[in-house]
């Protein structure tokens, strides 16, 4: 089962500043959510990404629903290329990398990267100022995490 994004009462919420914390939440829901939809495998993936981190594994079950319900607000009425660059703004250059490896791995949570994928991680490296290399260097990673455990007979 999936769920739409749809634009809802929350849309005229005020846009807050991100704090790092909030911002590396932010990457990782536009990730999942790129195409305007959140499947099952995709809030898993964005869950299981917070869960265990600092500062998000300290969050009660509470704290971590209101702080992903403002970011859909954000997202729902700013889209999702704004909220990269929002989030981009407030993180280090090492917070935007281990951001993108958290992207690339969100996105492959459902299986091999389309052509869309592809783009929306090209435009994320570009939001947050990534050299190509290291790009490359996630891509590389991402694929050999998820390789074919049984080699076809």
């Amino acid at each position: 089962m999936t769920s739409t994004l749809l634009p809802t009462r929350d849309a005229a919420l005020e846009r807050r500043p991100m704090d790092p914390a909030r911002a590396f939440a932010a990457v990782a829901l536009a990730a999942v959510s790129w195409d305007g939809v959140l499947t099952p495998a995709g809030s898993r993936a964005l869950r299981h990404t917070l869960d265990y981190r600092d500062p998000f594994r300290g969050f009660g079950d509470t704290e971590m629903v209101k702080l992903l319900d403002a970011l859909l607000a954000d997202l729902r009425c700013h889209g999702a290329q704004h909220l990269m660059l929002d989030a981009a703004a407030a993180l280090s250059a090492r917070q935007r990398h281990t951001a993108y490896a958290v992207a690339a791995e969100i996105m492959r949570s459902d299986g091999p990267l389309e052509d869309d994928e592809r783009n929306i991680l090209a435009s994320l490296a570009c939001a947050l100022e990534l050299p190509e290399e290291e790009t490359v260097r996630v891509g590389e990673v991402m694929d050999v995490l998820h390789a074919a455990l049984l080699d076809p007979a």
